[in-house]
Protein backbone atom coordinates (compact mmCIF):
# COMPACT_ATOMS: atom_id res chain seq x y z
CA UNK A 1 0.00 0.00 0.00
CA UNK A 2 1.30 3.48 -0.80
CA UNK A 3 1.87 6.20 1.74
CA UNK A 4 0.20 9.60 1.61
CA UNK A 5 3.22 11.78 2.41
CA UNK A 6 5.94 12.15 -0.20
CA UNK A 7 9.46 11.53 1.16
CA UNK A 8 11.63 14.64 1.38
CA UNK A 9 14.90 14.36 -0.55
CA UNK A 10 18.13 15.08 1.27
CA UNK A 11 19.33 16.91 -1.83
CA UNK A 12 17.84 18.07 -5.14
CA UNK A 13 20.00 18.47 -8.24
CA UNK A 14 19.68 20.03 -11.67
CA UNK A 15 21.47 17.79 -14.17
CA UNK A 16 22.40 18.99 -17.65
CA UNK A 17 22.31 16.30 -20.33
CA UNK A 18 24.54 16.20 -23.41
CA UNK A 19 22.13 18.34 -25.47
CA UNK A 20 21.54 20.80 -22.64
CA UNK A 21 18.21 19.39 -21.47
CA UNK A 22 17.72 20.07 -17.76
CA UNK A 23 16.84 17.07 -15.62
CA UNK A 24 15.50 17.07 -12.07
CA UNK A 25 17.21 14.61 -9.75
CA UNK A 26 16.83 13.79 -6.06
CA UNK A 27 19.01 12.05 -3.51
CA UNK A 28 17.47 10.22 -0.57
CA UNK A 29 19.22 8.44 2.27
CA UNK A 30 22.50 8.63 4.19
CA UNK A 31 25.43 10.17 2.27
CA UNK A 32 27.78 7.29 3.12
CA UNK A 33 25.30 4.56 2.17
CA UNK A 34 25.77 2.46 -0.98
CA UNK A 35 24.29 4.32 -3.97
CA UNK A 36 21.40 3.07 -6.09
CA UNK A 37 20.40 5.02 -9.22
CA UNK A 38 16.74 4.65 -10.25
CA UNK A 39 15.35 5.33 -13.74
CA UNK A 40 11.55 5.39 -14.04
CA UNK A 41 9.40 4.37 -16.98
CA UNK A 42 7.07 5.95 -19.52
CA UNK A 43 4.49 8.40 -18.10
CA UNK A 44 5.96 8.10 -14.60
CA UNK A 45 8.17 10.33 -12.44
CA UNK A 46 10.21 10.18 -9.24
CA UNK A 47 6.87 9.52 -7.51
CA UNK A 48 7.15 5.95 -8.75
CA UNK A 49 9.91 5.33 -6.21
CA UNK A 50 8.21 6.78 -3.12
CA UNK A 51 7.11 3.38 -1.72
CA UNK A 52 10.63 2.06 -2.27
CA UNK A 53 12.21 5.10 -0.60
CA UNK A 54 9.91 4.57 2.38
CA UNK A 55 11.26 1.03 2.76
CA UNK A 56 15.00 1.32 2.17
CA UNK A 57 15.74 5.05 2.11
CA UNK A 58 17.31 4.80 5.55
CA UNK A 59 19.98 2.28 4.52
CA UNK A 60 20.71 3.01 0.84
CA UNK A 61 21.49 6.26 -0.96
CA UNK A 62 18.70 6.35 -3.54
CA UNK A 63 19.28 8.64 -6.53
CA UNK A 64 16.22 9.13 -8.72
CA UNK A 65 15.51 11.49 -11.59
CA UNK A 66 12.70 12.52 -13.91
CA UNK A 67 13.15 11.41 -17.49
CA UNK A 68 13.01 14.29 -19.97
CA UNK A 69 9.41 15.33 -20.61
CA UNK A 70 8.34 13.90 -17.25
CA UNK A 71 7.93 15.31 -13.76
CA UNK A 72 10.09 18.35 -13.04
CA UNK A 73 12.54 17.76 -15.90
CA UNK A 74 12.57 19.92 -19.00
CA UNK A 75 10.33 19.00 -21.93
CA UNK A 76 12.25 19.44 -25.17
CA UNK A 77 10.13 20.50 -28.14
CA UNK A 78 11.87 18.79 -31.04
CA UNK A 79 11.31 15.18 -32.01
CA UNK A 80 15.09 14.48 -32.27
CA UNK A 81 15.31 15.04 -28.51
CA UNK A 82 13.26 11.87 -27.98
CA UNK A 83 15.47 8.89 -28.82
CA UNK A 84 17.14 5.99 -27.07
CA UNK A 85 20.38 7.96 -27.46
CA UNK A 86 18.82 10.77 -25.42
CA UNK A 87 17.73 8.27 -22.76
CA UNK A 88 21.31 6.99 -22.49
CA UNK A 89 22.76 10.52 -22.46
CA UNK A 90 20.44 11.50 -19.61
CA UNK A 91 21.35 8.49 -17.49
CA UNK A 92 25.07 9.05 -18.00
CA UNK A 93 24.65 12.71 -17.02
CA UNK A 94 22.87 11.70 -13.80
CA UNK A 95 25.57 9.16 -12.95
CA UNK A 96 28.34 11.71 -13.53
CA UNK A 97 26.57 14.45 -11.54
CA UNK A 98 25.16 12.54 -8.58
CA UNK A 99 28.02 10.14 -7.89
CA UNK A 100 31.44 10.98 -6.53
CA UNK A 101 34.41 10.61 -8.90
CA UNK A 102 35.11 6.94 -9.63
CA UNK A 103 32.12 5.85 -7.50
CA UNK A 104 30.05 2.90 -8.68
CA UNK A 105 26.37 2.23 -8.07
CA UNK A 106 23.64 -0.32 -8.46
CA UNK A 107 21.68 1.00 -11.43
CA UNK A 108 18.01 0.04 -11.68
CA UNK A 109 15.26 0.78 -14.15
CA UNK A 110 11.57 0.09 -14.49
CA UNK A 111 9.97 -0.34 -17.93
CA UNK A 112 11.37 2.48 -20.13
CA UNK A 113 13.88 3.10 -17.34
CA UNK A 114 15.26 -0.41 -17.81
CA UNK A 115 15.30 0.20 -21.56
CA UNK A 116 17.43 3.24 -20.71
CA UNK A 117 19.97 0.91 -19.10
CA UNK A 118 19.98 -1.24 -22.22
CA UNK A 119 20.49 1.83 -24.42
CA UNK A 120 23.45 2.97 -22.31
CA UNK A 121 25.03 -0.43 -21.69
CA UNK A 122 27.60 -0.25 -24.49
CA UNK A 123 29.05 3.04 -23.23
CA UNK A 124 32.29 2.82 -21.25
CA UNK A 125 31.10 5.46 -18.76
CA UNK A 126 28.07 3.30 -17.95
CA UNK A 127 30.21 0.19 -17.55
CA UNK A 128 32.69 1.86 -15.19
CA UNK A 129 29.88 3.34 -13.05
CA UNK A 130 27.68 0.22 -12.78
CA UNK A 131 28.44 -2.37 -10.13
CA UNK A 132 25.20 -4.29 -10.70
CA UNK A 133 21.88 -3.77 -12.47
CA UNK A 134 18.20 -4.45 -11.89
CA UNK A 135 15.79 -4.46 -14.84
CA UNK A 136 12.14 -4.54 -13.82
CA UNK A 137 8.96 -5.01 -15.86
CA UNK A 138 10.53 -4.40 -19.24
CA UNK A 139 11.35 -5.70 -22.69
CA UNK A 140 13.96 -4.88 -25.34
CA UNK A 141 11.83 -4.89 -28.51
CA UNK A 142 8.53 -5.91 -30.18
CA UNK A 143 6.44 -4.15 -27.54
CA UNK A 144 3.27 -3.62 -29.66
CA UNK A 145 3.34 -7.24 -30.82
CA UNK A 146 3.91 -8.81 -27.40
CA UNK A 147 1.67 -6.61 -25.24
CA UNK A 148 -1.56 -8.08 -23.92
CA UNK A 149 -3.49 -4.93 -23.02
CA UNK A 150 -6.00 -5.50 -25.81
CA UNK A 151 -8.30 -8.39 -24.77
CA UNK A 152 -7.72 -11.64 -26.69
CA UNK A 153 -4.63 -10.13 -28.33
CA UNK A 154 -3.20 -13.59 -28.95
CA UNK A 155 -6.13 -14.46 -31.24
CA UNK A 156 -5.66 -11.45 -33.54
CA UNK A 157 -1.97 -10.58 -33.17
CA UNK A 158 -1.74 -8.27 -36.17
CA UNK A 159 -4.75 -6.18 -35.20
CA UNK A 160 -3.67 -6.18 -31.57
CA UNK A 161 -0.21 -4.90 -32.51
CA UNK A 162 -1.80 -2.03 -34.45
CA UNK A 163 -4.04 -1.19 -31.51
CA UNK A 164 -1.16 -1.32 -29.04
CA UNK A 165 0.88 0.97 -31.31
CA UNK A 166 -2.02 3.42 -31.43
CA UNK A 167 -2.27 3.42 -27.64
CA UNK A 168 1.43 4.19 -27.34
CA UNK A 169 1.58 6.99 -29.90
CA UNK A 170 -1.75 8.84 -29.57
CA UNK A 171 -1.02 12.53 -28.78
CA UNK A 172 -4.40 13.00 -27.10
CA UNK A 173 -5.21 14.21 -23.59
CA UNK A 174 -6.16 11.44 -21.21
CA UNK A 175 -9.21 13.35 -20.03
CA UNK A 176 -10.25 13.97 -16.43
CA UNK A 177 -9.29 11.66 -13.62
CA UNK A 178 -12.43 9.72 -12.86
CA UNK A 179 -13.67 6.21 -12.23
CA UNK A 180 -13.41 5.29 -15.93
CA UNK A 181 -9.82 6.48 -16.42
CA UNK A 182 -8.72 4.88 -13.14
CA UNK A 183 -10.29 1.60 -14.21
CA UNK A 184 -8.61 1.75 -17.61
CA UNK A 185 -5.17 2.42 -16.13
CA UNK A 186 -5.73 -0.23 -13.49
CA UNK A 187 -6.48 -2.81 -16.16
CA UNK A 188 -3.58 -1.80 -18.43
CA UNK A 189 -0.86 -1.40 -15.82
CA UNK A 190 -1.70 -3.38 -12.67
CA UNK A 191 -2.97 -6.70 -11.47
CA UNK A 192 -6.66 -7.08 -10.72
CA UNK A 193 -6.15 -7.02 -6.96
CA UNK A 194 -4.11 -3.80 -6.79
CA UNK A 195 -4.79 -1.57 -3.81
CA UNK A 196 -7.13 1.37 -4.66
CA UNK A 197 -4.70 3.90 -3.16
CA UNK A 198 -1.96 2.54 -5.41
CA UNK A 199 -4.24 2.80 -8.44
CA UNK A 200 -5.01 6.41 -7.53
CA UNK A 201 -1.31 7.24 -7.14
CA UNK A 202 -0.59 5.73 -10.54
CA UNK A 203 -3.46 7.63 -12.14
CA UNK A 204 -2.25 10.98 -10.78
CA UNK A 205 1.28 10.30 -11.97
CA UNK A 206 0.31 9.26 -15.49
CA UNK A 207 -2.14 12.12 -15.95
CA UNK A 208 0.59 14.60 -14.97
CA UNK A 209 2.56 13.89 -18.16
CA UNK A 210 1.66 16.21 -21.04
CA UNK A 211 0.29 14.63 -24.25
CA UNK A 212 3.19 15.71 -26.51
CA UNK A 213 6.09 14.08 -24.62
CA UNK A 214 3.91 11.08 -23.83
CA UNK A 215 3.25 10.53 -27.55
CA UNK A 216 6.85 11.21 -28.59
CA UNK A 217 8.20 8.66 -26.13
CA UNK A 218 5.39 6.33 -27.16
CA UNK A 219 6.66 6.45 -30.75
CA UNK A 220 10.13 5.53 -29.50
CA UNK A 221 8.70 2.57 -27.59
CA UNK A 222 6.60 1.44 -30.53
CA UNK A 223 9.72 0.98 -32.67
CA UNK A 224 12.11 0.07 -29.87
CA UNK A 225 14.97 -2.36 -30.36
CA UNK A 226 17.66 -2.20 -27.67
CA UNK A 227 18.32 -5.92 -27.44
CA UNK A 228 21.92 -5.36 -28.52
CA UNK A 229 22.46 -3.51 -25.25
CA UNK A 230 21.77 -6.64 -23.24
CA UNK A 231 24.86 -8.37 -24.59
CA UNK A 232 26.92 -5.32 -23.58
CA UNK A 233 25.53 -5.16 -20.04
CA UNK A 234 28.34 -7.06 -18.37
CA UNK A 235 27.54 -6.14 -14.76
CA UNK A 236 25.75 -8.74 -12.62
CA UNK A 237 22.06 -8.33 -13.39
CA UNK A 238 18.73 -9.34 -11.91
CA UNK A 239 15.48 -9.36 -13.88
CA UNK A 240 12.12 -8.83 -12.23
CA UNK A 241 8.69 -9.42 -13.77
CA UNK A 242 5.09 -9.52 -12.60
CA UNK A 243 3.20 -12.62 -13.61
CA UNK A 244 0.15 -10.51 -14.58
CA UNK A 245 2.04 -7.85 -16.57
CA UNK A 246 0.03 -7.03 -19.71
CA UNK A 247 2.35 -4.31 -21.05
CA UNK A 248 5.63 -6.24 -20.95
CA UNK A 249 4.73 -9.88 -20.31
CA UNK A 250 7.17 -11.98 -18.29
CA UNK A 251 8.31 -13.86 -21.41
CA UNK A 252 10.49 -10.83 -22.11
CA UNK A 253 12.43 -11.41 -18.89
CA UNK A 254 13.24 -14.99 -19.75
CA UNK A 255 14.32 -14.02 -23.27
CA UNK A 256 16.51 -11.25 -21.83
CA UNK A 257 18.11 -13.64 -19.36
CA UNK A 258 19.55 -15.61 -22.26
CA UNK A 259 21.19 -12.48 -23.71
CA UNK A 260 22.72 -11.02 -20.56
CA UNK A 261 26.37 -12.02 -19.96
CA UNK A 262 25.87 -12.27 -16.18
CA UNK A 263 22.21 -12.79 -15.28
CA UNK A 264 22.05 -13.73 -11.61
CA UNK A 265 18.29 -14.30 -11.31
CA UNK A 266 14.88 -13.90 -12.91
CA UNK A 267 12.41 -13.01 -10.16
CA UNK A 268 8.74 -13.58 -10.99
CA UNK A 269 6.34 -11.75 -8.68
CA UNK A 270 3.02 -13.60 -8.38
CA UNK A 271 -0.15 -11.61 -8.98
CA UNK A 272 1.71 -8.39 -9.89
CA UNK A 273 1.13 -6.29 -12.98
CA UNK A 274 3.42 -3.88 -14.79
CA UNK A 275 3.76 -1.23 -12.05
CA UNK A 276 5.88 -3.36 -9.75
CA UNK A 277 7.54 -0.44 -7.88
CA UNK A 278 4.05 0.63 -6.75
CA UNK A 279 2.37 -2.76 -6.47
CA UNK A 280 5.17 -4.76 -4.84
CA UNK A 281 7.88 -2.35 -3.63
CA UNK A 282 9.00 -4.94 -1.11
CA UNK A 283 10.22 -7.18 -3.95
CA UNK A 284 12.30 -4.39 -5.46
CA UNK A 285 13.57 -3.38 -2.03
CA UNK A 286 14.75 -6.93 -1.39
CA UNK A 287 16.45 -7.25 -4.78
CA UNK A 288 18.19 -3.87 -4.57
CA UNK A 289 19.34 -4.45 -0.99
CA UNK A 290 20.79 -7.82 -1.95
CA UNK A 291 22.61 -6.32 -4.95
CA UNK A 292 23.99 -3.44 -2.89
CA UNK A 293 25.10 -5.74 -0.06
CA UNK A 294 26.83 -8.05 -2.52
CA UNK A 295 28.44 -5.60 -4.94
CA UNK A 296 28.92 -2.33 -3.05
CA UNK A 297 30.45 -1.16 0.21
CA UNK A 298 29.59 1.93 2.29
CA UNK A 299 31.69 5.01 1.60
CA UNK A 300 34.44 5.62 4.13
CA UNK A 301 34.81 9.38 3.58
CA UNK A 302 32.54 12.41 3.72
CA UNK A 303 33.14 13.74 0.24
CA UNK A 304 29.92 14.68 -1.54
CA UNK A 305 29.54 14.78 -5.33
CA UNK A 306 29.53 18.24 -6.87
Amino acid sequence: MTTSAAPTPRQSLTVHSADGTRLHAEIHGPPQAPPVVLAHGWTCSTRLWHPLIDRIGDRLRLICYDQRGHGKSQTPRGGPAYTTTALADDLIAVLDTALAPDERAVVAGHSMGAMTLMAAADRPRFTTRTAAALLASTGPSDLPRTSRVIPLAHRTPRLAALAHRALLTAPLPLGPRNRLTRAALHYATMADGADPATVEMCTRMVHAVAPAPRARWGRVLAGLDVGHGLTALTAPAVLLAGTDDRLTPRAHAHRMAGLLPDCRDVVEIPHAGHMTPLETPQALARALTDLADTHLAPRTHHEEPA
